[in-house]
């Protein structure tokens, strides 16, 4: 089973909000702090696919999890409408 993984500042969907990163050589700087970009603990990053979790995890390596509810979960009563919904739909009950 595959492991979550940190977002990091080389991803192509990576973006600082203020403009502060700076590739230098082999590391990627913050111009704010003057050191390594460090996604987890600054506020000031951005997942342009709107994938990043909070800690800095990137949402595209976790796999989902679904939960299948069954019907008789729900109780058995009917639903009253009133005002604009019972004028159009007229004097039903709806389960």
């Amino acid at each position: 089973m595959a492991q979550s993984k940190a977002c990091s500042p080389s991803c192509q969907s990576f973006k600082c909000a203020k403009n502060s990163v700076i590739f230098r050589r082999d590391t990627i700087w913050c111009k704010e702090t003057e050191e390594q970009c460090n996604v987890a603990k600054c506020t000031y990053s951005m997942c342009m696919k709107r994938r990043m979790l909070p800690e800095g995890v990137c949402g595209e390596t976790i796999k989902r999890k679904t939960i299948d509810k069954d019907v008789d979960d729900f109780p058995d009563e009917s639903v009253r409408l009133k005002g604009k919904a019972l004028r159009k739909l007229g004097d039903q009950e709806f389960f």
